[in-house]
């Protein structure tokens, strides 16, 4: 092992390029829907090693000696955002003639600029490195630190953080409620980083006992939530979630839009499976009803008929105001909650919307060179102003989060602090049977985890599922599966602690990392002088 570590030392130019490279991207294996995390024990001990590798003249200035560390970092993050987010350009073959000249921008230009993101990391981790578990603290620092930035600048895109290759099932998806997502993504890279002490062996015993230690406790918390009773349900509701499974070549065709409805109507309205009760709430995915209902006020009739005493939709639509595809009409991507009598009694609008995909960021800029909006419908969307609880049966509130809002997880701790269950609805058939779903299920089934509650989800295309409070699949439908689940779904978590805890608990750990990265690293300075 001292050899291969040697030799992965002494790595120079584009050998060093494409070692770091491989490494970020076979760690993606660790990722939805692979799940393979021991591959991290191997791509985090490389990247160590490479940044043990990263000197340069001590001539020259401190810009340029941190620049090795931070091209390491780079072609890490490249390796890993190219392989884990190449199938973003899925979406844009959909409607191949006008977009597919924008593949290579999708595919290569977002992983190009993520790939920044753990540039940083590396340079703040080689900042503060030594040659012992110090550096492997300040590691974890930084790419902690880098994560944490990930989550709200430039709008925010946390997609596939490190934290997740360590929560591959609910047994170990516990500790996030404790850690947050800021805690976990610095601890998961510590853990996955120790094996690079093998190869010096200074501190292996120490580095060897604490990655005992904090696998043990991490899976032993898991156990010990999981096998601890649920608190009895005060209140429960019986749902229907559905899964049109709409092909995207027909989402906006206005020839088959009654058909696209009916099927909708259909599913929506059968009998409920053997065992279970008539739904009191149905779910449909986002952008689910093909038309306005400015347009269509026959369907709200339909859909009173439909709704049964007591029954409620919540539809994913597209909201409309102005009036009737006026110049002045603003468009929203909305949820829309409809009671038995087919009026619509409440709509929230999503707030975070997706650049170029429903807004163009710098429209005016882009329009000049006749780029526009690239995938999510006919029309660019305005954000609302903020999200607030819809009242379901049973006195129940359901916070709903459209899409990709549901991978922010401050931006769901603070609306979900006032409900009883989250609702996220999503289109994933942009992206087909890829690796993007997937990934995109993980990251909402981590949110009901983290915030105590059980989650309810609907996709035109898969995965809707039923997720309980302690991250478990009550039920799902598979990509391509068109159908219903029906479920009884009680109500009786609570969330562990507050996100702000879970907020200070993950700050703690970071700064304890930095901690130790600084004193070992000034213990190493004042022992060489």
């Amino acid at each position: 092992m001292k050899r291969f570590a040697g030799r992965i030392i002494l790595l120079w130019g584009w050998r060093r390029a494409l070692v770091a490279f491989a490494a970020g991207a076979l760690a993606v294996l660790a990722q939805a829907p692979y799940d393979f995390f021991a591959v991290c024990f191997v791509s985090f001990p490389v990247l160590v090693w490479l940044l043990d590798g990263a000197t340069a003249e001590a001539s020259d200035g401190w810009l340029r000696r941190l620049r090795p560390a931070f091209a390491i970092g780079w072609w890490f993050g490249f390796g890993y955002f190219l392989a884990g987010l190449w199938w973003i350009g899925q979406a844009l073959l959909v409607e191949a003639d006008s977009f597919a000249w924008a593949l290579p921008f999708a595919v290569v230009g977002i992983p190009l600029a993520l790939a920044f993101f753990y540039g940083f990391a590396t340079v703040v981790a080689r900042l503060f490195w030594s040659s012992d578990i110090g550096r492997i603290a300040a590691l974890a620092f930084g790419f902690g630190l880098a994560e944490w930035l990930r989550d709200f600048l430039f709008t925010g895109f946390p997609w596939n953080a490190v934290g997740y290759a360590a929560m591959p099932v609910p047994l170990l998806m516990q500790s996030v409620s404790v850690t947050g997502m800021i805690g976990m993504n610095a601890l998961a890279v510590f853990v996955f980083s120790l094996p690079a002490l093998v190869a010096a062996r200074r501190h292996l015993r120490l580095g060897l006992a604490l990655l005992v230690i904090l696998v043990a406790a991490h899976v032993g918390f898991g156990y010990f939530r999981l096998a601890r009773p649920a608190e009895p349900a005060t209140r429960s509701i019986d749902v229907r979630i559905v899964q049109p499974a709409v092909d995207l070549s027909e989402k906006w065709d206005a020839s088959v839009r009654d058909r696209i409805f009916a099927t909708l109507m259909g599913i929506s309205g059968k009998a409920p499976e053997q065992g279970h009760a008539k739904p009191q709430l149905i779910l449909w995915p986002e952008t689910s009803v093909p038309f306005l209902f400015t347009e269509r006020p026959d369907a709200l009739t339909a859909l009173g008929d439909m709704l049964g005493d007591g029954q409620m939709l919540i539809a994913g639509v597209v909201r409309e105001e102005g009036g009737a595809g006026n110049a002045g009409s603003r468009y929203y991507n909305s949820v829309v909650a409809i009671n038995d009598k087919g009026e619509i009694v409440d709509a929230v609008d999503k707030v975070h919307l997706v650049p170029f995909g429903e807004y163009l960021p710098f429209a005016g800029l882009f329009e000049r060179f006749g780029i526009g909006q690239l995938v999510a419908g006919p029309m660019n969307f305005a954000a609302g102003n903020e999200r607030h609880p819809i009242a379901v049966p049973n006195g129940l509130s359901a916070v709903p989060f459209i899409c990709y809002e549901v991978i922010f997880p401050d931006l769901v701790a603070v609306d979900a602090a006032s409900s009883e269950l989250i609702v996220n609805v999503t289109n994933d058939a942009w992206f087909g049977d890829t690796p993007g779903p997937y990934q995109h299920f993980r990251q909402a089934q981590i949110r009901a985890v983290e915030n105590g509650l059980p989650l309810l989800r609907a996709a035109n295309n898969g995965i809707s599922a039923v997720v309980d409070s302690r991250g478990r699949i009550v039920d799902a439908l598979a990509v391509d599966a068109r159908g219903a689940i029906d479920a009884h779904v009680p109500v009786s978590g609570r969330v562990l602690l507050s996100a702000d805890q879970r907020r200070i608990n993950g700050l703690l750990i970071m700064l304890l990392f930095a901690l130790i990265a600084v004193t070992l690293n000034v213990r190493q300075r004042l022992r060489v002088n």
